[in-house]
């Protein structure tokens, strides 16, 4: 204790203070310190990591406006536009497919690269196309780019996110997602004014632009330590785990995790072969994670939510908006909407959690969808219905992106056990990217046979569904570490629905 001293005047006075109490200050000064910059850069790495995703968003909103002017200028048919619109997520299952194995060969960090290279390559051809046909083939080189976009950029956030915060940064993705879209609606509202042969072009090759910033991302984020144990470069490994680990006596026994959920001690690379094999034979835990996996990514898709950004313009002409700038300027409400909710979601979803936003998100979707139906069918043109339309639209793009549009990444990145996890996440992004394709290639034919309200009645149904789904085979996984969420699924009756305590997972996470 501090020695004391008796004045005059009777009054205590400290000669000292304790240097025990000191040093303890200066430690926890420096733990704060450690825990603020460690922080800053996983946060900034989550958010480089995500700019491909603007990529994504940005041809999605800039499709649904330029698509309009591209069908006037190159005089293309009516499925010439429903091929040229869905054909880019059909094609991009072949990037998702050779993402898995793509990663796994040069890494998380370049494989993104890699991605981003492809995608504007085919942004620059589409942007100089002097026809249809060239047109295609453009669209096709930005579909494999986007294919191993989407499939990469939330593995690499999970595998450097500390669990707390695991949710928020892997929504991150969908976040510049709905950046892009919102982007692209901006985009296709102020070059329309330009002539019809130019102003669609121009609005193409504007997504040329956040290849700026995916290079400067090369030279911030670092490569995934989990990537780097499955190579056996473990002192890497440890380099970056040192940066990414708030608490720095905690990085060995995270690391020696990693290796034990790699395969072993040692962290011995599992062959390709007996990757696949074990995914098309496997496990009941492993059969569970792919029915959670691949089901939320198809019904994520296969609510139309692409169908309502893509053809956003034809579902409000429906209602009986007619010029052009009108329709644009409705889809940028939307757009609008869709990015504000999912920066809520981000606040949300490390807080109440994964199970409790896809219950919101599903059943709102559901009741949005059914009420565009009723006024696309009932209500008609006029302008109760176009109000109605315009925020019946809003509302379903709403609860999608404060829910299943971010938790739907979240979960597929972090469900599987890493020495599956890149191939089974590739698998759920073609299920996504496949899904994403039917309803937007066949969106208008189906139109056309049971009309644009009745379409929202059957996308109103496959989300009733949707709700089910969730009930039965998505597990809460908030707050566990990747470790501890593979466990939940070797549990059958926690993977029907139960939930249980994060002291039992840990328990058989050790035992294990």
């Amino acid at each position: 204790m501090g020695v004391q001293e008796n004045g005059k005047s009777g009054t205590k006075k400290y000669r000292r203070m304790d240097s025990d109490s000191i040093e303890e200050e200066g430690d926890d000064h420096q733990q704060q310190q450690r825990t603020n910059n460690t922080r800053k850069y996983v946060l900034a790495s989550a958010i480089f990591a995500s700019f491909n995703s603007v990529l994504l968003g940005y041809d999605v909103g800039v499709m649904s406006g330029a698509i309009l002017f591209i069908q006037e200028d190159l005089q293309i048919t009516e499925v010439q536009v429903e091929v040229l619109v869905g054909i880019l997520s059909i094609i991009s299952l072949l990037g998702s497919l050779a993402g898995g194995k793509t990663s796994d060969a040069i890494g998380r960090k370049w494989t993104m690269a890699f991605a981003a290279i492809i995608f504007q390559t085919g942004a620059a051809i589409m942007a100089l196309a002097p026809s249809f046909g060239v047109l295609m083939v453009g669209r096709l080189l930005a579909g494999v780019g986007i294919g191993f976009g989407v499939m990469i950029a939330p593995v690499y956030i999970c595998e450097i996110s500390p669990a707390v915060a695991r949710g928020s940064l892997t929504s991150f993705p969908e976040i510049f997602i709905n950046l892009g879209i919102l982007l692209g609606y901006i985009s296709n509202y102020a070059f329309s004014g330009l002539p019809v042969h130019i102003n669609w072009r121009v609005m193409l090759a504007a997504g040329i632009l956040p290849s700026v910033f995916i290079a400067l991302a090369l030279f911030v984020i670092p490569e995934s330590p989990r990537w780097l144990v499955m190579k056996n470069r473990i002192d890497d490994a440890r380099l970056v785990l040192l940066k990414i680990i708030e608490i720095e006596s905690e990085v060995e026994e995270r690391l020696a995790e990693i290796q034990l959920a790699a395969g072993n001690a040692n962290a011995e690379k599992y062959e390709e072969r007996a990757v696949w094999r074990e995914m098309l034979n496997p496990s009941p835990g492993v059969r569970r994670m792919l029915i959670t996996g691949c089901g939320i990514q198809c019904f994520q898709q296969i609510t139309g939510i692409d169908a309502t950004v893509y053809y956003s313009p034809t579902i409000f002409k429906d209602a009986g908006i007619e010029s052009n700038a009108e329709l644009l300027a409705a889809t940028v409400a939307v757009g609008f909407t869709k990015t504000i909710f999912i920066l809520i979601a981000i606040f949300l979803i490390d807080r109440l959690g994964r199970k409790p936003l896809l219950y919101v998100s599903t059943i709102g979707m559901t009741i949005c969808l059914f009420s565009l139906g009723f006024t696309l069918s009932v209500l008609g043109n006029g302008p109760v219905g176009i109000r109605l339309a315009i925020l019946s639209v809003c509302g379903n793009v709403a609860f999608f992106s404060v829910g299943i549009g971010p938790v739907c990444w979240v979960l597929t990145s972090e469900i599987f056990p890493l020495r599956l996890r890149a191939q089974a996440s590739a698998i759920g992004a073609v299920g996504s990217r496949v899904s994403s394709g039917v309803v937007a290639m066949s969106f208008l034919s189906i139109t056309r046979a049971i009309t644009v309200g009745g379409t929202f009645f059957v996308f109103a149904a496959i989300s009733a569904l949707s709700v089910a789904f969730v009930y039965t085979c998505v597990p809460e996984t908030k707050g566990k570490s990747l470790e501890e969420i593979e466990q939940l699924f070797h549990i059958e009756r926690q993977w029907e629905g139960g939930e249980m305590e994060l002291g039992d997972v840990e328990h058989l996470v050790q035992k294990q």
